[in-house]
């Protein structure tokens, strides 16, 4: 397998559309994107039309090509807006059901996650499962009119603020022969379905961002099913490449790096070169992925290595950052760039954790590549 990453000329729309979306955040102050929440930014967002602006209009969308897209995340989260309300939903979970989703579903989803009204959460992971989603255990079983659904879920963002969860289920045994068979995804409506139990989990920085989501016994109906019963693998594989390449992978890191070459000593701007060189190949990538995504291919292999490389270079960022401009880190601080900087340090153990583990996402690589 070669792995190419041509890039397409961005469109004059997309051109036009940066400048548009660059006014709307100049009018505003943000933070840092990681764990910003902001209801009232996803419906500005949706009311000027730039959330699911690749779907087709009877779903509320523009019917635009994937490098607008590209074009209004990588703003957003370079200015450190708090994107994470409508992101899940907007970035995965609705390309997932436009491709496999019921009419049902998407009419009922779709416009208003494009309005920013409606937010998803993942879910995947489970305490016992990280990376290796073969081995999910929480099961689903055949009941008159649906799904009884047993099992947890943990790591999920935001499933506090969230309407609803795509899970990952197990609706057969597993087989020895194919791990990844017996899998099937569902929609959970997480505050109207009885039996769903959702707990936080305190990050190192003091904040509630992720949590464990619990089921005993709750109900889905057969219309909440994703797809076909059994196929859950192909869906997530295919929902874990959108996850994986886009610019918020490393962009994430933008508003430090920023603040960075500004502050830092004057011995440190080889480092800094090599930082900002480092980020242009890899928005390079990641605006190929957009390409072949429009394509109509499916680039897990390239979206893996973007991922898996986008982790290093977040670690990296921080530690220039320690050296370059040294501060005591405050979370707390009223200086941006010690605030942006403690939060790059007590978040960087999760950048290898979100959207695969590095060892796993490596190991796709190297199949991917024939090296093993």
């Amino acid at each position: 397998m070669e792995l190419l990453y041509p890039v397409a000329p961005f469109p004059k729309q997309a051109q036009a559309l940066r400048a548009e979306v660059r006014a709307f955040l100049a009018e505003r102050t943000f933070a840092q994107a990681t764990e910003g929440f902001s209801a009232e930014l996803s419906r500005a967002l949706g009311e000027r039309g730039w959330l699911g602006v690749t779907w087709p209009r009877i779903y509320g969308g523009r019917e635009w090509g994937l490098l607008e897209r590209f074009v209004i995340t990588e703003e957003l989260v370079a200015a450190g807006a708090p994107v994470w309300a409508h992101f899940i939903a907007e970035r995965q979970s609705g390309p997932l059901l436009l491709r496999f989703g019921t009419e049902e579903q998407r009419r009922t989803f779709l416009p208003s996650i494009a309005r920013g009204e409606c937010y998803f959460a993942i879910g995947m992971s489970e305490p016992d499962a990280g990376s290796d989603l073969a081995a999910v255990r929480t099961r689903a079983t055949r009941v008159d009119g649906g799904w009884l659904l047993n099992g947890r879920k943990i790591w999920n963002s935001f499933t506090h603020l969230c309407h609803g969860m795509i899970a990952l289920v197990r609706t057969a045994p597993p087989d020895e022969k194919d791990r990844h068979a017996g899998l099937s995804q569902m929609i959970v409506e997480l505050h109207t379905t009885k039996g769903v139990h959702i707990k936080p989990i305190i990050n190192l920085a003091g904040r509630h961002h992720f949590n464990e989501t619990t089921f005993e016994d709750a109900f889905i109906p057969d219309e909440r099913v994703v797809g076909e019963i059994g196929n859950g693998w192909q869906q997530v594989t295919s929902e874990l490449a959108h996850e994986r390449s886009g610019p918020e992978r490393f962009l994430g890191v933008f508003p430090l790096l920023r603040k960075l070459l500004v502050r830092c000593e004057p011995e440190a701007h080889a480092d800094l070169g090599r930082l900002v060189a480092h980020l242009f190949v890899l928005r390079r990538m990641s605006a190929s992925i957009a390409g072949q995504w429009q394509q109509g291919a499916t680039p897990a292999i390239e979206a893996a290595l973007v991922k898996d490389l986008a982790t290093i270079y977040a670690k990296e960022v921080a530690d220039v950052a320690r050296l370059a401009a040294p501060v005591e880190v405050d979370p707390e601080s009223d200086d941006p760039y010690t605030r942006m900087l403690a939060h790059t340090v007590l978040h960087a153990p999760s950048f290898t954790l979100a959207g695969g583990t590095t060892e796993v996402l490596r190991g796709m690589i190297a199949r991917g590549l024939g090296l093993r």
